[in-house]
Formats: structure tokens, sequence, C-alpha cells
């Protein structure tokens, strides 16, 4: 099977890359304007893995690429950088992306479109765990959680007049080797950890007791492999991540785990932000995928920082 990643480039796309490799998939991945080459998949570049060169918020190049490569599967991860875009801006790109690529995934005859959805549409709910059935408000605080929902719905439809497979996948806050916007709080306490430095709290010292629902890349990377390559799908959204909410003191005690020398602090207590069971429902994942985390908080920092040791930026 040939699979089709858009910004396969990006951080999630080069380890989902890696993941399809080694279950024995041949993978397409795009980029624009960033070439990255990690160690952990450059020398499958040409091989198994062909790189392309593409704008794929134009329609006709993602349906083009699918044709050339007799592409089965897409994996759309391409995304507009968080707050990088005005409000009609926004709006052209995440709406003109996801049209184009439902457009190009059905002329394509593509059997399997899995589209990246995220933990943020569970935002405006007042406490987890959350489940892919829970209905969820209208109202949205935030541009991922508005375009995501917005996506899910429209695609769904889509996929109902089309009969196009259509695959929602509520990604967690993922971290780990190659992240680079450093917005997320275990990969700046991973780097201040290696470096010896304070972390970035320049938009304010985290709570000790809050909680996230944080999933190490790799075991991301596995789960939408598994999206990927199961024959039939019993439904059309999957949570993918953790299924566990891990204390902000829990990711400085990782660190510390392994730099017990780290200049790491937190607020004592929590932020009026809190919720309880701040997680998302892994229940469907596991019993239908068979997916399972392999990295905990002190595994996937000890993992980090190694990358980290070995002279990768990021």
């Amino acid at each position: 099977m040939t699979v089709l990643i858009t910004g396969g480039m990006g951080f999630i796309g080069l380890h989902t890359t890696k993941a399809l490799v080694e279950a024995g998939e041949d993978v397409v991945i795009t980029y624009y304007q960033t070439w990255r080459e990690p160690s952990f998949i450059k020398d499958e570049f040409g091989k198994r893995v062909t790189v392309e060169k593409a704008d794929v918020s134009q329609p006709a190049v993602i349906e083009e690429l699918a044709k050339k490569h007799n592409v089965e599967h897409i994996v759309h991860l391409a995304v507009p950088g968080v707050a990088a875009l005005s409000a009609y801006e926004d709006y052209r790109v995440n709406m003109n992306g996801l049209i184009g690529v439902l457009e190009a995934a059905t002329n394509a005859k593509v059997k399997r479109l899995s589209l990246a959805s995220s933990i943020a549409t569970y935002h405006s709910l007042p406490s987890g765990p959350y489940k892919e059935t829970d209905l969820l408000p209208v109202q949205s605080a935030n541009p991922t959680e508005t375009f995501k929902k917005a996506w899910e719905i429209l695609s769904f439809h889509y996929a109902d007049r089309t009969g196009l497979e259509v695959i929602a996948m509520r990604i967690g806050g993922i971290w780990g080797p190659l992240y680079h916007s450093m917005m997320n709080l275990p990969s700046r306490l991973a780097h201040a950890a290696y470096n010896g430095t304070e972390p970035d709290y320049s938009r304010g010292i985290p709570f000790a007791e809050d909680t996230g629902d944080v999933c190490y890349v790799k075991d991301c990377a596995e789960g939408i492999k598994l999206i990927v390559t199961k024959e039939k799908l019993e439904h059309r959204i999957y949570n993918i991540s953790s299924g566990i909410a891990v204390t902000n003191q829990q990711l400085v005690d990782a660190a510390l785990s392994v730099e017990p020398n780290a200049k790491l602090s937190l607020q004592p207590g929590k932020s009026p932000a809190y919720k309880e069971n701040n997680f998302l429902d892994m229940s469907r994942a596991e019993s239908e995928l068979g997916f399972v985390n392999k990295f905990g908080p002190k595994e996937a920092m000890a993992d980090y920082i190694e990358w980290l040791k070995e002279g990768n930026e990021q």
C-alpha cells in the first residue's frame, strides 16, 4: 500500500512515516518550504519514502500526486501555523484546504482519507474524560477548536454524499523529537533540562497540579499507523493520545529523573482553568485498533533528552 502524507515533513508526519515504513508500507511525503532529514528515516528517502515538493493548498496538486503514486490512503496533516494568519486568511486556507483534499481523494479514488483533528475539539467541555461520543458545543474558544469541529462535520457530510471513507483523528498534545514551536510544556522542560537553563515561562509560570493529556510523538505515530493499516474501521472518530491526565509536576519530575540538576520550577496548586479528568478516553482505539502507549512521562522524557544529547537541535 502507498500512503500520501500531506505535511509529511512536519513533526508528526516524519514519525508517522517511520512507523508506516516499519509496517511495510510505501510513503509519499510532501514539503513546501521546510526540508528535514532526521536520522531515523533519511536512509529511506528515495527508497520506501518518496519526497515531493508541493503546495498542498492546491487541490490539483494533491490529486496529481495521489494518481502519480497510486495512493490508496491519504493522511492529511498539513495545517497553517497557530496564530499565523488573519481571520480571513485562516478561513480561506483551512476551508479551501479541506475542500481540496476531500475532492482530490475522491477524484483519485483513494480508499481512505484520515484527517488530523484535535483534542482541542473538547476544549469547551467542563471536564473529562473526553469520549468520541461526547456532544460538543457550537461555541468554540480558539481557532483550532473551531476549525477542527467544522472539518469533522463538513467532512462526514461530504463522505455521506460521495462514498469516500473519512476518518477524524482527535490527536492529543504531542511532543518529542523534531517538535519546534515549543508551545507545549514537556518539550520546553526537556530542552531546559538538557541545556541547563530555566524553561521559557514568558506566557506565565505553569501550576504544578494542572493536568493535560500529553502523548509522546512515537506513540502518536503508532496510533495513526494503526488507523491507516486497519482493513475495516468500525467508527469515524478515534482519539489518539496517552489517555492519562499528567500533572505538570509529573513532567518536571520526569525531567529531573534524567537531569537531577535541572533548574525547573512551577507555581503550587491549580490554576483557574483546571479541569477534572482532563484526558482523552482511549478505550475505542485500544479495543478496536489494539493501540497501546509505550512511553510514560519518564520514558518519554529520557528518550527525548537522549535525542537532544545526540546533537539534534529539536
